[in-house]
């Protein structure tokens, strides 16, 4: 299902021959019913999609069998997938806003189902790896990319500790949505300027907490429902993360706090979502008494 032979060659286009073996190995192995005990159904929908256009309802009930969609929306054949997060808001706030990724060799670290990396190759970029250890993800992206066919972009079921070694190789690495599920997040960030070139661009998005001191917190339990949220810093304590881990001419570029307009439960996302996580009495709120969800966008050089 994954193109090994083209991957292989994207490896060497950027001088990590040395990955290819170890990568393989480790890719095929989570691209297995022993990784997932759905993985075997998922495989029978992707398999399945047909080459030409199909009636839109068979289609959306295809692709429906890979739900839930979470990184949205898609338009394949007619039909739009309405995912949980209305991502094209996002990319809007944060396309501008950064430096050119024209011609750019780009890592996506979290890509989930590689909605911004179709969006970084319709920017201009030259090729995206992406990397997130859900398989439901990478599963969702080759149902898409059936039909998108796009050569140069890659979603691996990889987390970013597994790549095997510093690459300093890519012009862009993306992290979104990533940083305050890390327990080790200046970890986190030194791993992500370990895959730059000199000069090279980070593209960070993540939750912080308001108030301008230099503090972080984390969660006794649960944040906005979510069990694997640990340190959530200020900005002010976030810049001082990314200077201590090397990075320079550091800007917050976009601070947007998430409403039900941009996250949201739909058809192809049915679960609880934000609004399930706030408090009914206080949208400032999430259900737990935390400030809601106040994410930010940060682009850094590597040195």
């Amino acid at each position: 299902m994954i193109d090994y032979s083209a991957l292989a060659d994207r490896w060497r286009s950027l001088g990590l021959e040395q990955w290819i073996d170890t990568l393989e190995s480790l890719i095929r192995s989570r691209m297995s019913s022993s990784t997932h005990g759905d993985f075997e159904r998922w495989k029978k929908v992707v398999t399945a999609l047909p080459q030409v256009d199909a009636d839109p309802q068979s289609l959306k009930d295809q692709l429906l069998g890979l739900a839930p969609w979470r990184k949205g929306p898609f338009e394949i054949g007619g039909i739009t997938i309405d995912a949980e997060w209305r991502s094209d808001m996002k990319w809007a706030r944060l396309r501008d806003a950064i430096a050119p990724i024209e011609g750019h060799q780009i890592l996506d670290v979290g890509s989930g189902n590689g909605y911004y990396a179709l969006q970084m190759r319709d920017a201009g970029a030259e090729s995206v790896i992406g990397v997130d250890p859900t398989l439901l993800y990478v599963m969702q992206f080759l149902a898409v990319n059936h039909f998108v066919r796009d050569e140069s972009v890659f979603i691996l079921p990889l987390r970013l500790n597994e790549l095997p070694g510093p690459a300093q190789m890519f012009d862009t690495t993306f992290s979104m949505g990533v940083l305050y599920h890390q327990r080790a997040p200046i970890d986190h960030l030194r791993q992500l300027r370990e895959t730059l070139r000199p000069a090279g661009q980070l593209v960070l998005e993540t939750i912080i907490l308001p108030g301008d001191e230099s503090s972080a917190s984390t969660p006794t339990k649960r944040y906005a429902r979510m069990k694997n949220v640990w340190l959530l810093p200020t900005r002010t304590e976030l810049t001082t993360w990314l200077q201590r881990t090397g990075l320079r001419d550091i800007h917050i570029v976009d601070e947007t706090i998430t409403t039900s307009d941009e996250q949201r439960s739909t058809e192809w996302m049915s679960f609880e979502s934000l609004a399930d996580a706030l408090d009914p009495e206080d949208q400032s709120k999430t259900v737990e008494g935390w400030p809601a969800p106040r994410r930010v966008i940060v682009v850094a050089t590597s040195p």
